[in-house]
């Protein structure tokens, strides 16, 4: 049995605790919040205990593992005083905004050694997973193209896109972790984007389209679009080609059934319309893999290197973006394409 608490009870927090409270091999200790409210209202319905602090949290002896669900700033910070107090972590996408943070936070907490994984669920969505492990049984042979689509059902809060690091770091940073996870390693980026959805977006220094092609050290290319609005729903798909075939992954719906009709009319279900519905296995499974990691002691993936390597190519995307250059990866460390964006 690992016993965790959850530090953010917003609404990825609150979905968290409540799979890690039905999971067979967790026991749910405390939630933090420094919402009242909030906070509350999440220990209430799990019927667990409200900590009063973060560091209440993090030193209770029957706490194992810490679920980090609080906004990006506050991450490094949790994640040094979680690993300091000998806690396993599962932190949030991404570890931080500023690279400079993150190469500090691992350099930090390198001594204690802790399991961390980040939250990069769609590894674990099984329709994903599934044609990840027939590329890797070799089904299409060498890849050699992968085009990723992900396009939100509607933009969110103007509120929100100002704090949140920009359309690479926030919504396309799941589809360079995917990306890594089908072709390995990632060295060069090139990177559009536009504002063609709300002016609003524009107005708070973001764009709300993109398209980024990405060059594998294999050879491979990934071409990735985002789009902070689609008309039809949750727009997520996956191709991946290569010398033997190709395999794809299509939307997913509330079922399959489909209406043929006598007057020649054809209809099914619309795809699902929101990130948790469309990945409520992917959180679950996630959980899953952590656990048992920290049950076996042994290192989850996506790790915090893959966190590491995720937030470079969102940064690579956004220097290509604002310079319209390409960007080489092997010619760019972390902490100069830090400076760069500066």
């Amino acid at each position: 049995m690992v016993r965790f608490t959850v530090l953010g009870c917003g609404r990825i927090g609150r979905m968290h605790a409540a799979n890690l409270a039905r999971h067979p091999g967790v026991e749910l200790v405390s939630v933090f919040d420094i919402m009242d409210e909030a906070a509350n209202a999440t220990a209430q319905a799990l019927g667990v205990r409200r900590a009063a602090s973060t560091a209440e949290a993090l030193s209770d002896p029957k706490v194992d593992a810490v679920l980090i669900a609080t906004p990006t700033a506050t991450h490094v910070p949790l994640i040094i005083e979680a690993a300091r107090a000998g806690k396993a972590i599962l932190c949030e996408k991404p570890i931080d905004l500023d690279i400079e943070r993150v190469l500090q936070c691992r350099d930090e907490i390198a001594g204690f050694d802790p399991i961390v994984m980040i939250g990069f669920n769609r590894r674990f969505d099984p329709t994903f997973a599934a044609l990840r492990r027939r590329v890797e049984a070799g089904e299409i042979g060498r890849v050699e193209q992968v085009v990723i689509s992900s396009r939100d059902p509607a933009p969110p809060p103007l509120s929100y896109i100002r704090g949140s690091g920009g359309l690479f770091h926030d919504m396309m940073i799941h589809d360079f972790d995917m990306a890594r996870s089908l072709v390995g390693d990632i060295v060069e980026v090139s990177a559009l984007g536009a504002v063609l959805v709300d002016p609003g977006i524009g107005e708070a220094g973001d764009i709300d389209a993109a398209m980024v092609t990405l060059r594998a050290a294999s050879g491979a290319l990934v071409h990735i679009n985002n789009s902070r609005r689609c008309a039809y729903g949750y727009d997520q798909r996956l191709e991946v080609f290569g010398e033997k075939g190709m395999l794809l992954a299509g939307n997913q719906r509330e079922t399959t059934v489909e209406a043929h009709l006598a007057d020649r009319t054809a209809c099914r279900d619309p795809i699902l319309h929101f990130f948790i519905q469309r990945y409520t296995d992917a959180y679950a499974a996630e959980i899953s893999h952590f656990v048992t990691a920290v049950e076996t002691h042994t290192r989850p993936t996506p790790g915090f290197s893959d966190g590491l390597e995720a937030l470079r190519l969102a940064d690579a995307a956004a220097t290509s973006h604002s310079t319209g250059r390409s960007v080489r990866l092997d010619q760019v460390a972390g902490e100069a394409l830090d400076s760069m964006m500066r």
